[in-house]
């Protein structure tokens, strides 16, 4: 297959799936791409609807029994895309994400079924819906203002046994931690996974933390030095109570948080935090000034890493929003809403094929290189707009629509591209024939 007609695809893209199959066995890679870019071009999370977008070179049954019953990891692939990301973090210190979604299932016969209570408390939903229940960890980018949420891996939570969403958390930072080594990983969490048995284990995986606590948590300032009489010494010094918190120095300074610029007041200080053992935390107290004036109700944010300032917590810790936008896309224009599959492993692999064709085109975005511009610039009204995934994800629907995708892919070289066919010189005359 020569290059002709390739020209307005990025050559990053090439190179973003050649790096993804070195994951997978090689034998394994063909059917993956097939699937790979169906999930990438199609908006449904069905199966054949992936198989429907792109012109398969098998038979139905051949993608699901590799689904089934192929021998490749989708952890494997899923961290394999996290090294990806890694590429587009610059300097040691990266930022993840964990929080958790429900998406809504109306049978029991899926996997890991059964009632949520929904926190969210919309008017428009009941309180208590069926579903699977969903862990993710997500690494976040940013790029100027904007910070971008790259799915990495999610777990199902299980509806039997002793295992809850903490243990998901858990497993997800222990299948991460190789990964992360020689960089400065902080992990976001909501307020709900600020517990102790989820932190203390990733303190001790050498992760740093940031995250939303309640207001009343008990936070005491470092004892005092031991005056040297007999008895123990102090392991707290004196209570951190609303009153102490009033005298603080208050800090007036704006910042750019979820997508507007913000008044911030804020107080800080280093206290021990004793749902911790003890560890000695950075807190802050933080209030955002509304548009009329008044104040919203103030928030308490906690970093176990002491060399960050205060300001810098309040910053990092607006990062955790993104992964709310990713739920958002992945389930109602990426197809995660549409999963079904009969068993939690087949489950497990589909959720990862349609996390990775999410990841692809953001990292273009991310990337803005000239070629990506030309490849989501195919409507005219839309040329002023900022590139979006989805954009680019329509672009690649217009050529891939109709391509021979396992043709791409060279299992010599392990390269995914097109590339040239090399002719072959004549051959030298017979000079039998001749005579």
């Amino acid at each position: 297959m020569d290059d002709k007609g390739y020209r307005h695809i990025p050559h990053a893209l090439f190179e973003a799936i050649t790096f993804l199959a070195q994951a997978l066995p090689k034998r394994s890679v063909p059917t993956w791409l097939e699937l790979l870019f169906g999930a990438m071009l199609t908006q449904a999370g069905f199966v054949t609807e992936a198989w429907l977008a792109i012109t398969p070179r098998r038979h139905w049954t051949s993608y699901y029994k590799w689904l089934h019953f192929g021998r490749w990891s989708w952890v494997a692939l899923g961290l394999q895309t996290a090294r990806l990301a890694l590429r587009q973090v610059p300097g040691k210190r990266c930022f993840l994400v964990i929080d958790d979604t429900v998406v809504f299932r109306s049978s029991r016969k899926a996997p890991e079924s059964r009632f949520h209570h929904q926190h969210g408390q919309k008017t428009n939903r009941p309180v208590y819906v069926r579903g699977q229940n969903w862990v993710t960890l997500a690494l976040t980018i940013s790029k100027s203002w904007r910070a971008l949420a790259i799915p990495v891996l999610s777990r199902l939570s299980r509806t039997t046994g002793n295992s809850g969403k903490l243990v998901a958390a858990r497993t997800l930072l222990r299948v991460t931690a190789p990964l992360l080594k020689g960089r400065l990983a902080t992990v976001l969490f909501d307020s709900w996974y600020m517990r102790k048995s989820l932190l203390l284990p990733a303190l001790a995986m050498g992760y740093q933390v940031i995250g939303q606590v309640r207001k009343d948590t008990a936070l005491y300032l470092p004892p005092p030095p031991h005056n040297g009489k007999r008895g123990r010494p102090r392991k707290y010094g004196d209570k951190m109570t609303p009153e102490r918190v009033a005298d603080l120095p208050q800090v007036y300074q704006r910042f750019y948080l979820y997508g507007a610029w913000h008044t911030v007041h804020y107080r800080s200080a280093q206290v021990l935090a004793r749902f911790l053992d003890g560890r000695e935390v950075r807190a802050a107290w933080v209030q955002i000034m509304r548009e009329d004036g008044t104040f919203r109700q103030q928030r308490l944010i906690l970093g176990t890493d002491l060399s960050m300032s205060a300001a810098r917590i309040i910053l990092a810790y607006s990062r955790r929003w993104s992964i709310e936008d990713l739920f958002n896309q992945l389930k109602n224009r990426w197809g995660w809403k549409e999963t079904w599959q009969q068993t939690r492993q087949v489950l497990h692999r589909w959720t990862q094929i349609l996390a990775t064709g999410y990841a692809l085109p953001q990292l273009l975005v991310f990337q803005g290189a000239p070629e990506v511009q030309k490849l989501a610039s195919f409507s005219p009204w839309r040329l002023k707009q900022p590139i979006t995934a989805g954009r680019v994800r329509q672009g690649l629907a217009r050529i891939f629509g109709h391509v021979d995708i396992r043709g791409l892919w060279d299992p010599k070289s392990g390269k995914f591209g097109p590339h040239s066919r090399v002719k072959t010189t004549d051959k030298p005359p017979d000079l039998r024939k001749v005579a």
